[in-house]
């Protein structure tokens, strides 16, 4: 997202930023935060099943997700680098996010229902189908017969010709990220046909996990203005207006997690579902995985904001689910993880001092670290 991105896009990259574009228009729960069927009393231990397995199903994405940021920052390739969101990027987004949220809602209301999801469905087929790809890359690159030659690959896109040729897609693979290919475009035939929760799942599971990995704020400021806009956002759209669930209700993509709460009564094929939106994942997934490379440059052999943090997304989901529970209506998510996800932090920086520290911290894109380094060389060449 950020203007300053010289690094051409990486298909990985440019599926995560597609799909955090999406999700936080349209995502029924990234609104209304956890949701049940209308009509259907689910059992107390119904209930809990699909509420405990929504918990850890969005805590994988972002602690996986987080520590993948980390090396993903320090990369060098071209395929892996990360798109950087800036002040003015975080700043825009929730006006960006109303104005899709809107323009879908009069979509809805003008055009036949069936030919759009038709649409959306082939959109999200291949945007599943690349995030689970590269979600599964580093278990392959593990668990792959060293007997089986690995070959590598580059897809390449250019704009223009000789000295205006510019890169559009630079994306490298090999033998491991094809099978990996192979068994998501399974999953991905599987979603389209029947829309399975359970392809639904590995698809929305995906997604979360590369915009975690692949999404970075450039600093902390960045990250309380992207968290606070989407909060003021998230809270409008679904207690001002009833667009939001216009829009969730007609929208049929994998962009949230869900469980069946009466699993225990029809098995695999219950579909009376508990659901919690990619945006309630994705967007203080984020952050957290910003707290994450803070601890990690701070070269103090710990995780203390990180864990914070995590701690703080715990706690604030528990409290959206209790509230909802408690007052049977649906919830922003968003207005309990913000609160909760940007003040433990805060708090915990106050009590070790080191709060100028924390907002003073700055990520910087590999090119343009490259960038410096070589106006910094040149400069001392000229020096000398």
């Amino acid at each position: 997202m950020s203007e300053a991105q010289t690094a051409p896009a990486s298909v990985p990259e440019a599926a995560a930023a597609a799909v955090l574009e999406a999700l936080n228009s349209t995502d029924s729960n990234g609104t209304e935060a956890l949701n049940a069927t209308a009509k259907f009393v689910a059992t107390p231990e119904g209930t809990a099943l699909a509420y405990v397995s929504l918990v850890l199903m969005a805590l994988l994405p972002i602690f996986f997700g987080a520590l993948r940021s980390v090396s993903c920052s320090k990369s060098k390739n071209a395929s892996e680098m990360p798109e950087t969101i800036t002040s003015r990027d975080a700043a825009r987004f929730p006006i960006i996010a109303s104005c899709t949220l809107f323009g879908l809602y009069l979509f809805f209301k003008v055009f036949s229902q069936e030919y759009i999801n038709m649409l959306l469905s082939l959109y999200f087929f291949v945007l599943g189908v690349l995030a689970l790809s590269h979600t599964m890359s580093p278990l392959m690159s593990r668990i792959f017969p060293t007997s089986i030659p690995n070959k590598q690959f580059q897809l390449l896109f250019t704009q223009g010709s000789g000295d205006n040729k510019e890169e559009i897609v630079n994306y490298e693979f090999d033998t491991k990220n094809l099978v990996c290919l192979v068994i998501s475009s399974v999953v991905g035939v599987w979603y389209v046909l029947k829309k399975h929760w359970i392809a639904n799942n590995l698809f929305g599971l995906a997604f979360a996990l590369n915009g975690v990995e692949l999404l970075h704020l450039n600093n902390v400021s960045t990250g309380c203005i992207l968290l606070w806009g989407l909060f003021v956002y998230d809270v409008f759209w679904v207690f001002g207006t009833n667009v939001m669930v216009t829009v969730a209700k007609s929208f049929e993509a994998p962009i949230k997690l869900v469980f069946p709460q009466d699993l225990l009564e029809k098995g695999l094929g219950a579909s009376n579902f508990a659901m919690l939106g990619l945006g309630d994942i994705v967007i203080p997934g984020i952050f957290i995985a910003l707290l994450l490379r803070f601890d990690v440059s701070l070269k103090k052999n710990s995780k203390t904001y990180f864990y914070a943090s995590f701690l703080a997304y715990i706690f604030g989901l528990g409290l959206t689910i209790f509230v909802m529970h408690t007052f049977k209506h649906a919830q922003p998510a968003l207005l309990y993880l913000v609160p909760a996800c940007v003040g433990f932090p805060v708090v915990v920086a106050l009590i070790k001092g080191e709060l100028t520290e924390m907002f003073r911290y700055e990520e910087t894109p590999p090119a343009e670290e490259e960038e410096a380094a070589a106006i910094g060389d040149s400069s001392e060449k000229k020096d000398q």
